[in-house]
C-alpha cells in the first residue's frame, strides 16, 4: 500500500499550494528511499537523458512559441471584430461568433490562457453592453477559450501521444471530428438560449459598424484567412506525412513570425519576450515531467501499479467498467489538478490496464484529451475561470462566471459520453 499512500500525499501537498514538480519529486525520493533504498534512483540519469533526447517533445516548444507570436499579433482582435460585425444582426451572433473565434485560436494558437484573456478583453464588454445575461456570455468566452486542449495541433495530444506511444498525427487526425462536434454543440445551445430566452442574447443591429454586407464578408475572409492557411499548412504537413509533428511545429513557428510580418506586429522585440515565455512554459512542462518521472518509478517499485492494475481488471464490466471509472477519476481530479500532472501521472499507471483489455489506445486518448478539457472549465479551480475573472469587469462575480460555465460542463460530458458509447460516429 506504499505506493497509494504515496499517492494520497502528493494530491495532499498539491492542494495544499506546493509546486508540482518539486512536490512529485519530493515525495518520490522520500517514499522510495523509506522503502526501496537510494539505489532505486540509479537509474534516474538515463530516464533524464531518454527524456531529453525525445525528439517528439521538441515540438511542444516549437508549438508554444507559435502561438505566443500570433497571440501577440492582434490576431484574437482582428477575427473577434470581423465576425462581431458578420453574426452580430442574429439572435446570439456575439456569443457564436465567440464560439468560431475560440476555435480558430485554438486551431492557430492552442494557448488557453492567451484565448480567454483576449476574447474576455474584447469580447466580453460588447455582450455585456449590447445587454447579453453576464452567464451566458462568460460560458461561452470560458468555453470557447479552452477548445485549445483539444483542438489540434493541441499540446495535450503531443504529450498523451509521448505517454501513451501513438502517432500524434493519428491523434490530430482523430481530434478533428470531436472538436467540430463540440463547436456545433456549443453553438447549438447558444442558439436555443437565444429562442428560449431572446433577452439574454439580443440580436444587434447597430455593432458601430459603417460596412455594406458585402464590405464585412471580405473583412471577415481577410480575418479569418491567414491563420486558417498557416492552419492547413502546420496539420496538412503531419496528415499528408510530408513533415512529423516536430517538423510541422517548427513550420508553424516560421508561419507565425510571417503572420506577424502580414499583420504589421513584427519586432524584435516581440520575437524575444515571445522566446522567453516559451522557455519559461517549456521549464514548467519539464519539471513536471522529471518529477513524474521520479514518481513513477517510486510507484511502480513499491507495488503500486499493480495494486491498482488488479483492482482496475476485477471491475464489473470489464471494459466499460473500467472506462467509466477511469473517466470518473480523470474528471475528479481535473475539478483540482492541472491536465499536465494528469497526463504524467496518472494517464502512465492506466495506460497498461487499457491495453490489457484491448482497448484502442487512439480511442482511450481521444476520451482523455476530451475529459481533459474540462479540468480548465469545472469550479472551483478551474484556469479559465481565473484569467476572466482576471480582466472581467467588477459587475461580472464570480458565480456568475460558475453558473455560466455550468450547461457548457454538461455538453462537455455529454460529448464525452457520446464518445465512449458511439466510437464509431467519430470513425475511431
Amino acid at each position: 500500500m506504499v505506493g497509494l499512500i504515496m499517492f494520497v500525499v502528493a494530491l495532499f501537498l498539491l492542494l495544499l499550494g506546493f509546486p508540482v514538480a518539486f512536490t512529485f519529486g519530493g515525495v518520490a525520493l522520500l517514499f522510495g528511499v523509506f522503502s526501496e533504498g537510494v539505489e532505486l534512483f540509479a537509474f534516474m540519469p538515463y530516464r533524464i537523458q531518454s527524456i531529453m533526447q525525445n525528439t517528439l517533445l521538441m515540438a511542444i516548444p516549437l508549438f508554444i512559441f507559435m502561438g505566443l507570436v500570433l497571440q501577440k499579433t492582434k490576431l484574437a482582435e482582428q477575427l473577434l471584430e470581423a465576425m462581431g460585425k458578420l453574426f452580430g444582426g442574429v439572435r446570439g451572433g456575439l456569443a457564436i461568433a465567440t464560439i468560431l473565434v475560440g476555435a480558430l485560436l485554438a486551431a492557430s494558437t492552442g494557448v488557453v490562457g492567451a484565448s480567454v484573456v483576449a476574447m474576455g478583453l474584447i469580447s466580453l464588454p460588447v455582450m455585456l453592453k449590447y445587454g447579453y445575461d453576464k452567464g451566458l456570455a462568460t460560458g461561452v468566452i470560458c468555453a470557447s477559450g479552452t477548445m485549445g486542449q483539444i483542438v489540434p495541433p493541441s499540446i495535450i495530444l503531443i504529450i498523451l501521444g509521448d505517454v501513451l506511444g501513438i502517432p500524434v498525427g493519428d491523434l490530430f487526425q482523430a481530434a478533428i471530428l470531436p472538436s467540430a462536434i463540440l463547436v456545433g454543440c456549443y453553438i447549438a445551445y447558444v442558439l436555443f438560449i437565444s429562442w428560449r430566452n431572446p433577452d439574454d442574447a439580443p440580436a444587434i443591429q447597430d455593432l458601430d459598424s459603417t460596412e455594406t454586407k458585402t464590405q464585412q464578408y471580405l473583412s471577415a475572409l481577410m480575418a479569418i484567412l491567414p491563420p486558417l492557411a498557416l492552419i492547413l499548412v502546420v496539420l496538412g504537413s503531419i496528415f499528408t506525412g510530408i513533415a512529423t509533428p516536430t517538423e510541422s511545429a517548427a513550420l508553424g513557428g516560421i508561419g507565425a513570425i510571417v503572420l506577424s510580418l502580414v499583420y504589421q506586429q513584427f519586432s524584435f522585440r516581440m520575437i524575444w519576450e515571445s522566446s522567453k515565455e516559451t522557455m519559461s512554459i517549456t521549464a514548467m512542462i519539464f519539471a513536471i515531467l522529471l518529477g513524474a518521472t521520479a514518481f513513477s518509478m517510486a510507484f511502480t517499485y513499491t507495488g503500486g501499479d499493480t495494486i491498482v492494475e488488479e483492482w482496475m481488471l476485477s471491475l464489473p464490466g470489464e471494459k466499460w467498467g473500467f472506462l467509466l471509472v477511469s473517466m470518473l477519476i480523470i474528471l475528479v481530479l481535473g475539478f483540482f489538478v492541472d491536465f499536465v500532472e494528469i497526463s504524467f501521472i496518472v494517464v502512465p499507471i492506466l495506460a497498461p490496464v487499457a491495453e490489457a483489455l484491448g482497448i484502442s489506445m487512439v480511442w482511450f486518448a481521444m476520451l482523455i484529451a476530451m475529459n481533459l478539457q474540462t479540468s480548465f472549465l469545472t469550479p472551483p479551480f478551474g484556469f479559465a475561470l481565473f484569467y476572466l475573472k482576471g480582466v472581467a469587469p467588477t459587475s461580472v462575480r464570480t458565480t456568475d462566471i460558475y453558473r455560466g460555465v455550468m450547461p457548457f460542463i454538461l455538453i462537455q460530458m455529454f460529448v464525452v459520453l457520446l464518445l465512449l458509447f458511439s466510437p464509431e460516429l467519430f470513425g475511431l
